[in-house]
């Protein structure tokens, strides 16, 4: 009976450390693996969401602050390398004001890219979404919307280059 009772309290403790093992995992590592259901602000107050995405590109979306060095390299060295992305859309998303994102937007000329959407994440979503801990966050989709690659502290051109040709 002894015997009985230390296998039970066994079973129970592993599948409890399964349990939790699965909710460790950030909901996007979750299921399918599939664009997210987002709303975005866009800094001219209109919303983008998923709904809204084009069929058949690829998609990055990335989480940044606009006062972040490293968001803003990143963001520099994409403007200047957009036409090896004719084929990809960019999502990108902030928490803070729409007007600082309106201004990192124009400084570093994302502004004038077609397939750029910039803006803000009026719902703080995408943060618990992949449980960001540091921006630049990016997640690359594929053109099916199926869910490729994470960069947690943001890419190079060549490796996003590689993931989307």
């Amino acid at each position: 009976m002894k015997q009985f009772g230390t296998l039970a309290i066994a079973l129970l403790v592993s599948l409890a450390a399964l349990s939790q093992q699965k909710d460790s995992l950030p909901p996007y590592l979750r299921g399918p693996q599939l664009l997210p259901l987002f709303n975005i602000q866009l800094t001219d107050s209109t919303v983008f969401n998923t709904a809204s995405l084009p069929k058949n590109k690829f998609v990055v979306i990335t989480f940044f602050d606009p006062e972040c060095g490293h968001c803003q390299e990143e963001a520099k060295a994409l403007s200047q390398h957009m036409k090896k992305f004719r084929k990809v859309l960019f999502v990108m998303a902030a928490a803070k004001e729409v007007e600082l994102i309106r201004e990192f937007s124009s400084s570093f000329g994302l502004d004038q890219h077609a397939n750029i959407r910039i803006g803000r994440d009026t719902a703080y979503f995408l943060p618990g979404y992949y449980r960001i801990r540091t921006t630049p966050f990016t997640a690359v989709y594929s053109k099916k919307g199926k869910f490729l690659k994470a960069f947690e502290n943001g890419y190079t051109i060549g490796e996003l280059k590689k993931l989307v040709r």
